[in-house]
């Protein structure tokens, strides 16, 4: 997991050839204009889901992992705790989900606030736990740029 402010991306752009993409999509792009949906940036490779909801409680929230996709998270306004947890150890709620590439689980984790202009890096090790308020529940609008491993 890497946690970071956009204007770092250029320390993580090495990462992966469609990690640097994802960065490139996110700096080129205007998102707070950018509707909710699905946007092709290199076919199925690389993909942004743009979604508007509002925070959640822990207790409604799931831990998550994804085994095909590498998820660049990047909150486009608001703020939100995102929990996370190597994995290892946690109890399957659903059994892993092929066309959805998701598990989900339940188990201990701890939060970080990531907030407007910051990003999340969550591999397939990474247990994560994301849309969590961080007091009230309040509005956010968030990429996610699902790159395949």
């Amino acid at each position: 997991m890497i946690i970071d402010k956009i204007e770092n991306a250029h320390i993580y752009k090495n990462i992966s050839e469609r990690i640097s993409k994802s960065f490139d999509y996110i700096k080129a792009t205007d998102l707070k204009t950018l509707p909710a949906g699905k946007y092709p940036i290199d076919g199925e490779n690389i993909f942004a889901l743009v979604s508007e909801y509002k925070t959640k409680s822990e207790q409604e929230g799931k831990l998550e992992a994804h085994k095909k996709y590498i998820d660049v998270q990047y909150v486009i306004e608001g703020e939100e705790l995102m929990g996370y947890v190597p994995l290892g150890g946690q109890r399957i709620l659903d059994e892993y989900k092929e066309e959805n590439d998701i598990v989900f689980f339940t188990g201990d984790k701890s939060f970080t606030k990531v907030s407007e202009g910051m990003f999340a890096i969550f591999f397939p090790e990474d247990v994560h736990m994301p849309g969590i308020k961080t007091g009230e529940s309040s509005p956010v609008k968030k990429l996610v740029i699902k790159c395949l491993i």
